[in-house]
């Protein structure tokens, strides 16, 4: 094997789920996919509750200052929220959408951009896709983006039978932000503390939660905006860990 096998195998199997999804997705009524999108969307919600446990693990709690391990959250997301807005992430992460959109030749009133963009962020948020590439960059092991793989092939199945092609498309997003984090863990080795990576995750699970709320048509958030803070909340909670 090879380094970045972990993250070729984990497109690879995005990209057949969605091909199969697609390929159920056309013998279902609207109804049918209506309900397959609200039911990703509960999923979703289920996920980032997982995501969030880390918000009450010991490891977290003993390596911030007290009274710190829900401020150091909050602060990366309006941090990263700030940065994201002034870059405009969200309109630029829709305008890639609608250029592969056309590149695909989906119709415009399709589901094309929400596929993309939420696909695109659930495979990339979470432990799994962070812990796994850098292994994978480390040549310590594949076994997490192996197993992220089984779970993303499945999940990428349910989302485009009813969201369509743009799901195959995050498979660009999430290859650029797996393989940035490979070359850090060829480079760098792990160079993230437990704590740190916490930080992400619990930041990711709030993503999670933006994104079931979008495919619930309960709010529309703009999630993309929100991205930096990814990288924020460890460089964020180790100044705390560091100074305070």
């Amino acid at each position: 094997m090879f380094v970045g096998f972990g993250t070729v195998v984990n497109i690879c199997t995005i990209i057949g789920g969605a091909a199969l999804g697609v390929l159920i997705g056309g013998r279902m009524s609207s109804r049918t996919r209506v309900l397959i999108t609200e039911v990703l969307g509960l999923i979703t919600i289920l996920g980032a509750v997982s995501a969030l446990a880390p918000m009450w693990s010991d490891r977290y709690i003993n390596s911030l200052p007290k009274g710190w391990t829900l401020l150091a959250i909050l602060a990366s997301l309006l941090i990263g929220g700030l940065i994201g807005s002034a870059l405009s992430l969200e309109t630029r992460l829709d305008s890639l959408g609608e250029k592969l959109r056309i590149r695909f030749g989906a119709h415009e009133e399709s589901s094309f951009i929400e596929g993309f963009v939420s696909a695109s962020l659930l495979f990339a948020i979470g432990p799994l896709a962070i812990l796994g590439s850098i292994s994978d960059g480390m040549s310590t092991g594949t076994d997490q983006l192996l197993l992220k793989s089984s779970l993303d092939f499945f999940a990428a199945m349910a989302f485009s039978a009813s969201l369509g092609w743009g799901v195959a498309a995050s498979v660009i997003p999430v290859g650029i932000y797996q393989g940035a984090w490979t070359l850090v863990g060829l480079g760098l080795g792990n160079i993230l503390e437990g704590y740190q990576i916490d930080a992400m995750t619990i930041v990711g699970g709030l993503m999670l939660i933006c994104i079931g709320m979008r495919l619930l048509k309960i709010k529309d958030i703009a999630v993309g905006n929100l991205l930096p803070a990814l990288f924020i909340a460890p460089v964020f909670v180790l100044a705390l860990h560091t100074f305070i």
